[in-house]
């Protein structure tokens, strides 16, 4: 049964170039707080459903630089750069240690800030996202994006004439259509910027290009996720980005991985594709299921540290 929706409540935090958006659900919650990092070309609404699936939980997500209402800050975007964003929303927020999840290519800057700025993470889960996702070979780099992100990067040169136009647009989307619902429904409004009829998402392209190229490991990435502490959670969504049978990350791609990094621990999410993972009440309870034990592990030794 679906949970009602409760819309977070906005928030700002200073940030080289501006302010940097977002939103929290329960700011005056006890116990660790979450902080919530969305995909590549999604925004903080991305997290609704999992908000509601960790009732009694503060969840902070902001939109990342160059994405939502994070979109004019300037570049560059890289994964450090988003990373330390995310230890200044901290600091606005008045946090010192969150429990950091991250979906997609928020899993990538969980790993950045987590490798960091250790002190300030009380532990990471990566939803579908954060182990090295090699280029397509013979492409060049103009070429990855398009190749790695297929619709959700064709997208951000697209024009739509109203509001009904982008939410037809993605009804149409075979890992997205299915599942909508009042949040899919808000997640897709709030990338809407401009006027009409020239309305386009929010997400700035140059941005998710440069994040793209990060996505393969390099420039320190891989040490960084393999020297994080036992326990990283990894959850992986069976089907791809489009629905397709073979998901985002092959199981022999993260067999591998796990292989070379005995901290992480891979839990298989059947029947949900990359995006329902996290954007549907079935694929949330699967993510709760993860981060809740692990939040109560996380306030126990808060606990103990203040005695």
């Amino acid at each position: 049964m679906e949970r009602p929706m409760t819309g977070p409540e906005p928030f700002s935090a200073p940030v080289r170039g501006g302010d940097l958006a977002g939103g929290q659900w329960r700011a005056d919650a006890t116990g660790t707080p979450v902080l919530a990092i969305h995909g590549i070309t999604a925004s903080h609404r991305a997290w609704h459903h999992v908000a509601a699936a960790l009732p009694d939980r503060r969840i902070a997500a902001p939109d990342l630089r160059g994405r939502g209402r994070s979109a004019d800050l300037p570049g560059p975007w890289s994964l450090r750069d988003h990373a330390d964003d995310q230890l200044r929303v901290l600091d606005a927020l008045g946090i010192e240690r969150a429990f950091v999840v991250g979906h997609s290519m928020g899993a990538f800057v969980t790993v950045r800030l987590a490798a960091s700025h250790p002190d300030r993470v009380a532990g990471v889960v990566l939803v579908d996202g954060g182990l090295p996702i090699p280029h397509p070979e013979g492409l060049d780099p103009e070429q990855v994006a398009a190749a790695v992100l297929g619709p959700a990067i064709a997208r951000l040169e697209m024009r739509f004439a109203d509001h009904a136009a982008y939410a037809d647009f993605w009804k149409a989307h075979p890992a997205i259509g299915p599942a909508w619902d009042e949040r899919v429904a808000d997640y897709v409004a709030y990338d809407l910027v401009g006027s009409e009829p020239e309305l386009r998402s929010s997400s700035v392209a140059e941005a998710v290009a440069q994040n793209v190229l990060e996505l393969d490991g390099g420039d320190g990435y891989l040490d960084d996720l393999l020297g994080l502490p036992a326990p990283v959670d990894f959850l992986r969504a069976e089907r791809g980005m489009l629905d397709q049978p073979e998901g985002l990350y092959p199981a022999e791609r993260v067999a591998a991985t796990a292989e070379r990094m005995p901290a992480l621990r891979v839990t298989e999410v059947a029947e949900l594709n990359h995006y329902t993972i996290v954007m549907t009440d079935a694929g949330a309870a699967r993510v709760a299921a993860v981060v809740a034990p692990r939040l109560a592990e996380a306030d126990a030794a808060a606990s103990v540290g203040t005695r």
